[in-house]
């Protein structure tokens, strides 16, 4: 058996000067910036939510003029009454109240129609939203998609369903005290400038305030998200570990029970949720108190200026009309501001899925020795040798069967391909892993991929699909880099079994179909396939056969007996590429020669094969061995030394 030590060096990575900080917890790299009233980014993914932006901005514009119009026609009757006896009678009015009415039952109807586009924008925008979470959280990279998967459920869950008050409050107030202040204090300085140089004057101490609130409580809506996030993670794990803290007896009302740490994570989130109510309601007081003290001292001076004659009737009342007006569009946006929070920190999570921040640039910095050789005789050298391109010649070993000849180009269809890694690199926490891979996997041959944990040998898998772009290096499909390859088209072509084989609930025969295999497969092909795995056996044991339902993750089957299903599954789809990571795992001493010997039997039919695997006996079954090897961090100290960085 050849093996061959594919780039037996390793290697180190430093960022660049053009790195990007990786995301934080809320999803951006860095200190967080402020956020404006309004994102412009929910106008680009949100598109329902434009023409309500436009529909919003014409009413905010008809409730503006009623405004006015009430308050006019109001300051006219009430001073005609008080100051002209001989129009004290109801017939003297009939137009302006004709007016009046109309206009209170424009501007009510304006307000019940923004109200109901905006419930209706809302649900639109959420539904939208999560649906553009759901598909750019499935195309993420799957070491990305394992760190925030918890975090893309709560802001799908529930997270985003804050936006809806977002659209029915915060909006529309928006709208409001851009549009009624200015044109309020217009008419107000018509008939009364004293009043509305009151109204200049402290009008800006609402704004003052919100700001001053706003600072307090920066940062306290995405603390709030990121904490349900960490609740949930951690509810989770303890639910998903329930079997075992039942069999330890840690369930019960013990100190360290499940229940008691369960009744400590709702705690802490009641105990958050009411500290952000708190300071809600107290910006609400502020902001009412401020409005009260204003439009107070506007009727002080415009009654003490009535009393001495210094003003008409219909002005001051005009003028006293309008100033609450002033201050409450201000009011409103500072009341739904702190409702809204919530929802736009989901918001800015999604939009963190929905624009990746980019990658760090790798950089090459001076190598050093591996943590291994191959693990190889003279003579498997020999049968391994490598050529000038630095890749392993196996072709001078072992015939490639006919099975599978035909050439892989960039078109869906074909079969087995040379695959060939290049110098191949990925970024990983603490350096690269890989690190300047370099091997070529051809049909016909079982390959192994070995090394310590965390080296990068599922990284590599990931990457010949497809599913990682490399930092360095490149992967090359009959020299065609995957990159360039239509992904449908190459994965139809694939059978992945992962470390963790996905099982849906379903009866097992909608499990093995998940992966392409034909419904209308003749029993005695599915009969031949699971005796190559094993689960023969197993379904010998079960008395619905291929109907049994089980659970999500395969609930109802043992680790073994999930491992069988999962292989045959991939076997079962009959590809002409096989990618198994640790496809032994779980399995019995007799049960795992019995998966060998079928890899052996289609890597002599042409296919390409490659395993990942650390046991003795999957190494000792494979025609060609790859060391894959991890490079370590490295910066400058003070001193200028190069230091690894574990």
């Amino acid at each position: 058996m050849p093996a061959v030590s594919a780039d037996a060096r390793s290697g180190s990575a430093v960022a660049g000067p053009d790195a990007v900080a990786p995301p934080g917890p809320s999803g951006e790299g860095g200190k967080r910036s402020g956020r404006r009233p309004v994102d412009p980014r929910l106008w680009r993914y949100a598109r329902s939510a434009r023409p309500h932006l436009v529909i919003a901005v014409a009413l905010a514009l008809v409730i503006t003029a009623t405004i006015v119009v009430i308050a006019i026609v109001l300051g006219r009757v009430l001073a005609g009454v008080i100051t002209d006896p001989a129009k004290r009678e109801l017939g003297s009015w009939i137009t302006e109240l004709v007016v009046l009415a109309i206009a209170v039952g424009v501007r009510g109807l304006a307000s019940w129609w923004q109200a109901r586009l905006a419930h209706r924008a809302g649900s639109a925008v959420v539904a939208e939203l999560e649906t553009a979470v759901l598909r750019a959280g499935a195309e993420l990279p799957p070491r990305e998609l394992d760190a925030r998967r918890t975090e893309i459920a709560v802001v799908v869950g529930n997270g985003l369903s804050g936006l809806r008050g977002w659209f029915t409050g915060y909006l529309p107030a928006l709208l409001l005290a851009c549009l009624v202040p200015p044109v309020v204090l217009v008419v107000i300085a018509l008939h009364d400038p004293t009043s509305a140089l009151i109204a200049v004057i402290t009008v800006p101490l609402i704004p003052v305030f919100m700001v001053l609130i706003g600072l307090l409580t920066q940062g306290r809506a995405e603390a709030t998200l990121a904490a349900t996030t960490r609740l949930s993670d951690q509810i989770l794990d303890l639910f998903a570990g329930m079997p075992t803290l039942r069999a330890l007896g840690r369930e019960g009302g013990g100190a360290p029970s499940m229940a008691n740490q369960v009744r400590a994570l709702g705690d802490s989130l009641r105990q958050r949720t009411m500290r952000a109510l708190r300071i809600a309601f107290l910006s609400s007081m502020v902001l009412e108190s401020l409005a009260t003290l204003s439009v107070a001292l506007i009727a002080v001076t415009i009654g003490l200026r009535l009393v001495y004659g210094e003003m008409a009737l219909y002005g001051g009342l005009v003028a006293l009309i309008l100033a609450p007006e002033v201050y409450w569009p201000l009011r409103q946006v500072g009341e739904k501001f702190h409702a809204a929070q919530d929802g736009m920190a989901a918001a800015d999570r999604a939009f963190a899925v929905l624009e990746p921040v980019a990658r760090p640039r790798i950089e090459s910095a001076p190598r050093r020795a591996a943590w291994g050789d191959a693990v190889a005789s003279g003579a498997e050298i020999a049968r391994g040798e490598i050529g000038e391109s630095g890749l392993p010649d196996v072709q001078s070993g072992r015939m490639v069967g006919d099975s599978f000849t035909t050439r892989v180009g960039a078109d869906a269809g074909g079969g087995p391909a040379r695959i060939s890694l290049r110098g191949l690199t990925v970024a990983a926490r603490a350096g690269t892993a890989p690190d300047h891979l370099s091997a070529a996997l051809e049909p016909g041959l079982v390959t192994v991929l070995t090394g310590p944990n965390g080296c990068g040998k599922s990284t590599t898998v990931q990457v010949i699909l497809g599913l990682i772009a490399p930092d360095e290096g490149a992967v090359l499909v009959d020299g065609i880099d995957v990159r360039e390859l239509d992904p449908d088209g190459w994965w139809s072509r694939i059978a992945w079994l992962p470390q963790r084989p996905v099982l849906v609930p379903g009866t097992l025969r909608e499990n093995v179909e998940l992966l392409g295999a034909a419904a209308d497969r003749p029993d005695w092909d599915l009969r031949a396939v699971s005796a190559a795995t094993g689960f023969d056996a197993v379904l010998a044991e079960l008395p619905d056969g291929w109907n049994t339902v089980v659970g999500q993750n395969g609930t109802g089957l043992s680790l073994g007996q999930r491992q069988r299903l999962a292989l045959t599954r991939v076997l079962a789809a009959h590809r002409p590429i096989l990618l198994l990571d640790e496809p032994t795992a779980h399995l019995d001493s007799e049960s795992e020669q019995r998966v060998l010997a079928t890899l052996r039997v289609l890597a002599d039919r042409g296919a390409t094969v490659v395993v990942i695997a650390h046991r003795p006996t999957v190494l000792a079954a494979a025609d060609i061995l790859v060391e894959v090897v991890a490079g370590m961090a490295v910066s400058a100290d003070r001193s200028g030394q190069e230091v690894q960085v574990s």
